[in-house]
């Protein structure tokens, strides 16, 4: 078991078994328990953080809903790159990545179980407030939709700039530059875990905070973690249509800067959609700036 000393007073345990990945799958099915919904458990593991100009070996502090980057070991760059590359991947790759064994060696030696080491960088970073999420949503049982339920496109399919212009204002949905009169009704529900939401309107789920940004492949792995866990009592968690995505756009943007009811969390500024653009590209739907753009 090894130790890294933060302080004077402060001292965590290392789980070498732990990855982002593993991590990331215990902690979403740890928090669908209501015995363990306690914020008190930890876990704390390196990983390397490939989002930047440059990767960075992070320490993470991980709990059911707390995550939080201890510290950045400054380790010689070559290092970092020859764990990533050993792991089959490119130095342009973006994604977390776990340390693997010879990096592992390289951790116990110079940071891990010493007084002090001089790659152990203090990540200086207050706790984060918890976000306001408005005003309590009412129960399902509590207001009645007046309006017939709208049964919106859910299928995988390729669509044009053209046809994404026709469907956004044929469906009503807001977007600032191809139909800023559209207001999409919809009828947002609490569903009673705290986890999720559901829209009345056209009776979808949605996660509350959804998933960490990445790429569409890992994003695909990690729908299908969600639903192996059973994630808010589900298991066919999936990409909305870019119809489903749109029909959560606000007109006006919330507090917290998004185009979205503010019971949605403003670390989710965008969204993915089942919706590949012809002739290539993915659709996505911006709720910071309140449209929809495609990107290879």
């Amino acid at each position: 078991m090894s130790r890294v000393k933060l302080s004077a007073t402060t001292v965590v345990t290392i789980d070498w078994d732990m990855t982002p990945d593993l991590a990331f799958c215990t902690f979403s099915a740890k928090g669908l328990r209501e015995e363990l919904i306690s914020t008190r458990e930890r876990t704390c593991y390196f990983f390397i953080d490939n989002w930047g100009d440059e990767p960075k070996l992070c320490l993470m502090e991980r709990g059911v809903r707390y995550v939080h980057i201890l510290a950045e070991i400054t380790a010689p760059k070559e290092i970092v790159l020859d764990c990533i590359h050993r792991q089959g991947a490119k130095a342009s790759t973006r994604d977390n990545f776990p340390v693997d064994d010879i990096l592992k060696e390289w951790l116990l030696d110079e940071v891990t179980d010493r007084e002090e080491s001089p790659y152990l960088r203090l990540t200086i970073a207050s706790r984060p407030e918890a976000e306001d999420m408005g005003e309590p949503l009412p129960s399902a049982g509590d207001i009645e939709f007046s309006s017939e339920k709208a049964l919106l496109p859910w299928e995988p399919r390729e669509l044009s700039e053209e046809q994404v212009e026709m469907l956004i204002k044929d469906g009503n949905f807001y977007d600032v530059r191809l139909h800023p009169q559209g207001d999409f009704a919809n009828a947002l529900t609490d569903s009673g875990d705290g986890l999720t939401v559901l829209d009345q309107g056209t009776g979808l789920f949605w996660q509350r905070a959804g998933l960490d940004i990445c790429s569409i492949r890992t994003m695909k792995a990690r729908i299908e973690e969600l639903n192996r866990a059973g994630f808010a009592g589900f298991d066919d968690w999936r990409m909305p249509s870019l119809e489903e995505a749109m029909s959560l756009m606000e007109p006006t943007a919330n507090a917290k800067g998004m185009h979205l009811h503010p019971c949605f969390s403003k670390e989710q500024p965008f969204i993915f959609t089942n919706a590949r653009r012809n002739p290539t590209g993915y659709w996505f739907v911006d709720y910071a700036q309140g449209k929809t753009y495609w990107s290879s």
